[in-house]
């Protein structure tokens, strides 16, 4: 019998989704034994011409990791998804736009202008060029990818079958769907949360729960914490109450907060929302202004509540016509 056909691409994200791949260690053998790989650009030399070749739906399954950037991510979530049966949003940025999506809290323009112009570690000669998306050279015409104004997540772009969270998934999670997919067992509802729970990091957490009142945060830095004690009653704000489980806590037992990467528990509908809503719980004061003296000591709300999931989130920026 032939065996079933597996592809994994990687579009705008770090790349730590391809090295998690890699740590479910000698398992990869058995993932090569049991696939017949047949696009992964960033380990073998696939070309996209081979994939269109293919025939439609002829990919058993795509790990499709890294958010929608440009109009050449767009163009493979496309190629990918009418290429493939079953199509997964591999990991925080496919899933929910990822640390990618914070760039919607500015435009492409101001970007633009940042890098190429008043970055400190570019050296500008002539007023900053930016990049164009067809220049002429004697050997023809180079095109690159067009700058999206928005980060969009993979599922804002195409029809998605399958959500793997993490940034990057747990290994185990991954050798987990893996093996689950080659046992032949039924596939779950299409749209499902594969390799995570349906609880929260809270859930899974060994860190002991006081219901703590704060009039203070911390960085991590900046106290020793109690190492059995939960981080949020320490002052720390640790994004666990408002993160699905599945990745066992990894963060708190190594002694640090939950990032929020495992994306949305079930039923909710906004990551950013529901950890206020939890903060709410923790902070001891009930006059607006010390509400306010107590919540600015939180550096970087948008990036702590949304750091991976901003572009999925009730946030969204309104889109030019």
């Amino acid at each position: 019998m032939a065996k079933p056909k597996l592809a994994l691409y990687w579009a705008a994200s770090c790349g730590g989704c391809e090295i998690a791949v890699l740590d479910v260690q000698e398992k990869i053998l058995d993932v090569a034994n049991a696939f017949d790989i047949v696009f992964w650009p960033v380990a073998m030399d696939f070309k996209y011409a081979d994939v269109r070749k293919m025939e439609d739906k002829s990919i058993d399954l795509c790990l499709f990791n890294g958010s929608i950037r440009n109009s050449e991510n767009a163009e493979i979530a496309h190629l990918l998804r009418a290429k493939s049966k079953a199509l997964v949003a591999f990991g925080s940025c496919a899933l929910e736009g990822g640390i990618p999506g914070l760039a919607n809290l500015t435009t492409k323009q101001e970007i633009l202008e940042f890098v190429y112009r008043g970055s400190p570690s570019t050296v500008v000669t002539d007023g900053g060029v930016f990049p164009q998306q067809h220049t002429k050279v004697p050997e023809g015409e180079i095109e690159i990818p067009e700058m999206w104004e928005t980060v969009k997540s993979l599922d804002q772009v195409v029809e998605v079958d399958y959500y793997i969270p993490g940034c990057p998934p747990v290994p185990n999670q991954i050798w987990g769907v893996i093996e689950y997919i080659l046992s032949g067992k039924p596939l779950p509802p299409k749209g499902s949360v594969i390799g995570a729970g349906v609880k929260t990091c809270c859930d899974e957490c060994k860190r002991e729960r006081k219901e703590k009142k704060l009039k203070q945060f911390f960085r991590p830095y900046e106290i020793e914490t109690k190492p059995s004690e939960c981080l949020l009653d320490q002052g720390i704000v640790c994004m666990g109450p408002a993160t699905r489980d599945g990745c066992g806590a990894l963060c708190p037992a190594a002694n640090m907060p939950c990032r929020g990467c495992y994306g949305l528990p079930p039923n909710v509908m906004d990551q950013g929302a529901k950890m206020v809503s939890a903060l709410s719980s923790v902070i001891d004061a009930h006059e607006p202004a010390e509400i306010e003296r107590i919540l600015d000591q939180i550096s970087d709300p948008m990036g702590t509540f949304y750091r991976f999931s901003l572009a999925h989130s009730i946030l969204r920026r309104v889109e030019k016509s």
